[in-house]
């Protein structure tokens, strides 16, 4: 079972950054890709970004193109989302989720095991 742990949310300002990290145990992330989604109140999860554990693909939503980078460690099962110039939009639970039989990697219905979350709140 992958247990998955995030971290690095906030209150921040508008154009702020925030990293937020994500980390897997016991297991390693071998073979398992990792995404990040996020829920506003009142909506479902939103999917942000997703990465393949070899990093040959990464995608991201269209709000997130530009502002937002993935990357990951794997020699530490550590994922990170570093997001930049912050909007009110961006407010939100961020989750991040891993599986190792994707086939869509946007479906939050795809990803096996989900962290607890970690809110981020951007303020204008």
């Amino acid at each position: 079972q992958v247990r998955l742990v995030e971290s690095g949310g906030g209150l921040v300002q508008a154009g702020d950054s925030l990293r937020l990290s994500c980390a897997a145990s016991p297991r390693t992330f071998s073979n398992y890709a990792l995404a990040w989604f996020r829920q506003a109140p009142g909506k479902g999860h939103e999917f942000v970004a997703a990465r393949s554990w070899s990093g040959s693909w990464t995608y991201y939503s269209d709000s997130a193109k530009g502002r937002f980078a993935m990357s990951r460690d794997n020699a530490k099962n550590i994922g990170y989302l570093q997001m930049t110039n912050l909007k009110p939009e961006d407010t939100a639970v961020y989750y991040c989720a891993a599986t190792d039989t994707l086939t869509t990697y946007d479906q939050a219905s795809e990803y096996d095991h989900w962290g607890q979350g970690t809110q981020v709140t951007v303020s204008s």
